[in-house]
């Protein structure tokens, strides 16, 4: 069934005028990164967060910065380094030069704040990173409604305790805690102006596309799971529309909205290379 699938896939890719990209936690997973899958998931990644009983949720609260600064910096700075040490798996470039080919590009969905697509050399203004990025910070109270680059900013953890050590990123206008600009679970301190001019560009270059070129729009969503179903939402958003066609490829959470539809019960490296073979 697969390599009829597949085959389907390649022809949708080849004839399309457009090219949508959304992608979940499980697109990272062929690059070596953690999907935090279910809390056993979570905690084979953070050893020391099993020992102290917190979940991926629990830990991804904005509370911490106030709570434990050295906690959520040991967590937050583990993960800023571990994603600027991390290369791109070769599927990222698959998707680059499938996007590249097509007449009216593209553009990527994630809610993944990792910056893997930037890596790869996807054209920032060709993306939407609608939870922000870990590579931007911001005040933890806020102060003022700026973000920043955190290029300049180093975090050194204590692997034993888990805990960051001192000085910890600070805001240079009050002088307090900087935090990732990355929306938390219950986080209304997340300032979301850098995602909301992404979003206003997505919408735009949507907008933009002539009905007939609507018509031979496709969208391949990789590794979005049901637990934050974000990225499958907006997927079935656009594929919603009778001629856009939804390339689901998900090992396990493969459901599709419509029978004109692909699934592709499938990790996001192998899908992707078994699909540009069976494109030519």
């Amino acid at each position: 069934m697969n390599s009829d699938s597949i085959q389907r896939a390649a022809d949708v890719i080849n004839a399309a005028h457009a090219l949508v990209i959304s992608a979940g936690a499980g697109m990272g997973v062929d690059s070596g990164l953690p999907d935090f899958r279910g809390d056993e998931g979570f905690w084979r990644a953070y050893p020391p967060l099993r020992k102290l009983g917190i979940s991926f949720p629990e830990m991804a609260d904005p509370r911490w910065f106030n709570d434990n600064p050295a906690l959520a910096w040991g967590f937050y700075g583990h993960r800023l380094n571990l994603y600027r040490h991390t290369t791109p798996h070769a599927g990222f470039s698959l998707l680059k030069q499938w996007m590249d080919a097509r007449p009216g590009g593209g553009f990527v969905f994630t809610s993944n704040v990792d910056g893997q697509f930037e890596q790869a050399g996807f054209d920032p203004q060709r993306l939407h990173a609608c939870h922000g990025s870990i590579h931007h910070l911001q005040c933890a109270e806020p102060c003022h409604d700026g973000i920043w680059s955190a290029h300049a900013t180093q975090v050194t953890v204590d692997e034993s305790t888990f805990l960051a050590v001192d000085p910890l990123p600070r805001c240079a206008q009050c002088g307090g805690l900087a935090r990732p600009n990355i929306l938390m679970f219950g986080d209304w301190s997340w300032l979301g102006g850098r995602a909301e001019r992404e979003r206003a560009r997505l919408q735009g270059w949507l907008n933009g596309l002539s009905l007939s070129e609507r018509k031979t729009l496709a969208v391949v969503e990789l590794g979005a799971g049901e637990a934050v179903a974000t990225v499958r939402h907006f997927s079935e958003s656009l594929a919603a529309s009778p001629h856009v066609t939804l390339i689901r490829i998900n090992p396990r959470d493969c459901q599709l909205p419509g029978s004109r539809h692909i699934a592709l019960p499938m990790g996001a490296l192998a899908a992707l290379e078994q699909i540009h073979q069976a494109m030519g």
